[in-house]
């Protein structure tokens, strides 16, 4: 029930900013930065139809049809059918998430979690992405966040219907794993409190980063560690703001926030080290952490990343941190 196995690494690339998240990318700025993290080696890719109503699956896959499919692992979501029709992709309702991809595929997006949708979305994501075979697929946003009261509607739909195909999926070998990519904790609680039926791993989308992390490490992380369930990290740097962005959960910034990155680049500024590295490294520290995939929309951004893994950090800062209470005594710190 783990996918360490099938990762080729700890960085994967997330691709949500290739759906022309936050701004119009041109085609050519965003092949690049595919391309970039291929050359770097950059062997895992996760993307949805979400994403610019399938810009980004559209993207990356004119990228990645130019190597050999056994060489890269490709995950994508089901939850979200791409249409034909048209409209108007600033008023969508996006819950919390509101004009996140204004910019992106005009194509209607339907909400569904059926078994029928699922695989229609899988068929789907198949053609967009230009391959013949998806090895992680993972149930989206069935959470809070997108449908707030209505959330656990939603998540019974998919608990009846895409969690069952996506099992008997990997049973027969069409897929390799699946799980749910969510940004909130309780979909996934909810999910190993359950008999059956049982995930591979969980993408965990900003609740397990610098900023955000003490309800994560209360319960889920311990509890998935105990039935062999990964985590990827999504998010680390926030939606941008331990990037040096401007974006936090996908808006602007609130002051207390902004406020708390400060003294954050403080103390990381005190020991000589760059808060990205900061980010990235504390999110892979975790053992239940099989991955972090951050996103990029410049190629520059894929070289970034690598050095910041890479980078080291004396304990001394981490022992900082915990002394200013900006993470928790509990948390995992890496080790030089």
């Amino acid at each position: 029930m783990s996918i360490t196995h099938l990762l080729p690494g700890r960085l994967g690339f997330g691709t949500a900013p290739l759906g022309n998240m936050f701004r119009a990318i041109p085609d050519e700025e965003a092949a690049a930065t595919v391309a970039a993290a291929w050359d770097q080696g950059i062997r895992y890719f996760d993307t949805a139809p979400f994403y610019g109503a399938g810009l980004s699956e559209i993207r990356l896959g004119d990228v990645l049809a130019q190597h050999p499919r056994d060489d890269y692992v490709l995950s994508t979501k089901v939850g979200r059918v791409v249409l034909d029709e048209t409209e108007d992709p600033a008023a969508r309702d996006l819950g919390e998430k509101g004009g996140l991809f204004e910019h992106g595929r005009p194509n209607k997006m339907v909400n569904d979690y059926t078994a029928d949708a699922t695989l229609r979305s899988i068929e789907d994501s198949l053609k967009r992405l230009r391959t013949d075979r998806l090895d992680i697929v993972w149930v989206h946003d069935v959470a809070q966040d997108f449908y707030g009261d209505e959330w656990l509607a939603a998540y019974e739909s998919a608990r009846t219907g895409a969690f069952r195909v996506l099992t008997r999926l990997r049973e027969e070998g069409v897929i390799k794993a699946w799980g749910l990519g969510v940004n909130r904790v309780e979909p996934l609680e909810l999910t190993l409190d359950l008999d059956e039926p049982r995930p591979d791993a969980f993408l965990l989308a900003g609740r397990y980063t610098l900023l955000d992390h003490d309800r994560a490490l209360q319960r889920l992380l311990p509890a998935a560690a105990g039935h062999d369930v990964d985590l990827v990290v999504g998010g680390p740097y926030s939606s941008g703001i331990l990037a040096g962005g401007a974006h936090f959960e996908y808006q602007k910034a609130p002051a207390e926030i902004v406020t708390k990155v400060e003294r954050i680049k403080a103390l990381a500024q005190q020991h000589s080290i760059g808060i990205k590295a900061a980010a990235l490294q504390f999110a892979l520290a975790h053992p239940a952490t099989a991955a972090a995939i951050p996103g990029a929309t410049r190629p520059s951004r894929i070289a970034e990343d690598l050095a910041a893994l890479d980078e080291k950090i004396p304990a001394a800062f981490w022992t900082a941190l915990r002394e200013e209470k900006l993470i928790s005594p509990d948390a995992p710190a890496p080790t030089a």
